[in-house]
């Protein structure tokens, strides 16, 4: 009888081994190969628990070495029990039976992969030069969206909107720590002096004009995937040049639902990240652009983050041997 071992990294180890530099070298080789057609990703699941409130999303996906599942939940009352309100797993079929060969926690690992794609995005969208950031959002994931740009541009000041000062001071206090000087700032004034904006939050409303992003600036939209979420103004989208991590998805429950109707018409042009990676597509051409990422969120990206991190602790458990 052939039975399948099945490999599993539990959170507090999956959490201790990921990098932002594993996190970034797996993210752009899943990107690529979500624009390349090496690869292939199924439409995502929307889901809610028995309380409507409690939400979780199944993304599943498959490449020539990787096939398998993302589950991701957001249980808001956590937050009052002390524990984490988002929560990942990723499940790695062993492809030879169809069994599950791999299951990785990934909780943490989860905010590192989606700054990643902001980080890899950036890299090839965001002026060379750029210093100032402006982030949306003072939660989980803000923080390591900022942490991941920092390593890919020479950031000196990051520019806060917070809608509760306690929490944006808080904030302000974790950047801190990683090295990072940033301040409270309204949101027209953040916007204007910023050469990236970063969006990190759930908001069904954009939170900021288009008005106020000035020319050379590039946005990244980081919290947009399920419908009816939104942090960009339309008026951004139709007059900037649009880039996404896939765009099947982006249009379906990206930021870009918004305008999807103008995709599918050829108005505006979407070309996906991967392809500007590779060479396939021109990424920012002129320092006056305005460029936009928008980052739904594949699972390719957990699928070659979660193998990358499974090599990892084998890895280890060899030097430790």
């Amino acid at each position: 009888m052939v039975t399948t071992v099945v490999r599993f990294l539990p959170e507090h180890l999956s959490a201790v081994l990921v990098t932002e530099e594993l996190a970034f070298t797996a993210a752009r080789d899943a990107l690529i190969a979500a624009a390349d057609g090496q690869a292939e990703v199924f439409p995502a699941v929307l889901g809610h628990g028995s309380e409507q409130r409690n939400r979780f999303t199944v993304k599943s996906g498959a490449s020539a070495e990787l096939a398998g599942v993302k589950i991701g939940s957001y249980w808001p009352g956590n937050a009052d029990r002390g524990l984490p309100r988002h929560n990942s797993v990723v499940l790695l079929f062993d492809q030879d039976n169809g069994r599950i060969g791999a299951v990785v926690e990934a909780g943490v690992v989860n905010a590192y992969r989606t700054a990643a794609a902001d980080a890899v995005a950036a890299s090839v969208l965001a002026r060379p030069d750029a210093t100032t950031l402006t982030v949306f959002g003072t939660g989980h994931q803000a923080l390591y969206e900022c942490a991941a740009l920092a390593r890919v541009l020479p950031l000196t000041a990051v520019h806060v909107v917070a809608r509760d000062r306690q929490r944006g001071e808080d904030f302000l206090t974790r950047l801190a720590e990683r090295g990072l000087t940033g301040w409270l700032t309204p949101a027209e004034q953040a916007c204007r002096d910023a050469d990236v904006i970063v969006t990190a939050t759930t908001a069904t409303a954009p939170p900021f004009d288009a008005a106020w992003v000035r020319p050379g600036t590039h946005v990244a939209a980081m919290g947009a995937d399920a419908h009816g979420k939104q942090e960009l103004p339309v008026e951004l989208l139709t007059t900037a040049r649009l880039f996404c991590d896939l765009p099947a998805q982006a249009v379906r429950i990206g930021e870009l639902q918004h305008v999807a109707g103008l995709v599918g018409d050829g108005t505006l042009t979407l070309t996906a990240i991967g392809d500007v990676l590779t060479g396939q597509a021109e990424g920012r051409r002129r320092n006056d652009e305005i460029t936009v990422f928008d980052s739904s969120g594949i699972a390719l990206q957990d699928l070659f983050i979660a193998d990358a991190l499974l090599q990892a602790a084998a890895t280890e458990r060899e030097a430790i041997s």
